[in-house]
C-alpha cells in the first residue's frame, strides 16, 4: 500500500498558498493505519522505556506504538490541561509561542523515550519536547514522525537527535 495515496491534500488551507496534509483519510482506513503503525514501530528501537505522544495527532500514533510494542505512554500537553505537578517547555511560532507540558513524574532519571507525531515541520514543538525530557534527566532515543515536511527544515531545528519519518512531502 501506498500511504502516501491514503493523506487528503487540502490546498489553501488554512490559509492560502498551504497545503494541508489531512491524516483523517488515512485514520479511517483500517488497512492503512495499521500499515501506518507498523511502519512506524520498526523504527523504534526495542530497548526504549516509554513513547512520548504529543497533543493532539501525537496521540493516536502514540498510544497505538505503546500498546503495540509493550510500552509505557507519556502525553504531552497544551498548558493548562495537566492536573499534577508539571514542567513546561516553551516554543516560537511564526507569529509569537507557545509551550507544551509534561507531569513531573512522568519520566524517570536515564529512561530512554521515543517521542511520536504526526507531522515534522519547522521543528518548534519536538525541540520543546526533547527539552522535557531532558529536564526530567531522560534520553531520546529518536523522534518518530508519520509524515515530514522536508522544505520547512525541521530536522535542522533537531540537529543531533535520530530523526525518522515515514512519508517526505
Amino acid at each position: 500500500m501506498n500511504l502516501e495515496k491514503s493523506i487528503r491534500s487540502i490546498y489553501d488551507y488554512p490559509q492560502e498558498g498551504i497545503v494541508f496534509r489531512d491524516i483523517t483519510t488515512l485514520l479511517k482506513d483500517s488497512d492503512a493505519f495499521s500499515e501506518a503503525i507498523d511502519e512506524m514501530a520498526a523504527e523504534i528501537n526495542e530497548n526504549v522505556d516509554k513513547i512520548i505522544g504529543v497533543e493532539a495527532r501525537g496521540f493516536i500514533f502514540g498510544s497505538a506504538l505503546a500498546y503495540k510494542l509493550n510500552k509505557g505512554f507519556v502525553p504531552v500537553r497544551k498548558p493548562g490541561k495537566l492536573p499534577s505537578d508539571k514542567i513546561s517547555e516553551s516554543y516560537d511560532l511564526e507569529y509569537g509561542s507557545d509551550s507544551v507540558e509534561m507531569h513531573t513524574d512522568a519520566i524517570n532519571k536515564g529512561e530512554r523515550v521515543v517521542i511520536v507525531d504526526d507531522l515534522l515541520a519547522t521543528g518548534g514543538t519536538a525541540k520543546a519536547c526533547v527539552g522535557l525530557i531532558e529536564k526530567l534527566g531522560g534520553k531520546v532515543d529518536s523522534l518518530v514522525f508519520l509524515i515530514e515536511l522536508v522544505d520547512l527544515k525541521g530536522r535542522k531545528m533537531l540537529d543531533g537527535i535520530d530523526v525518522k519519518s515515514i512519508i517526505k512531502y
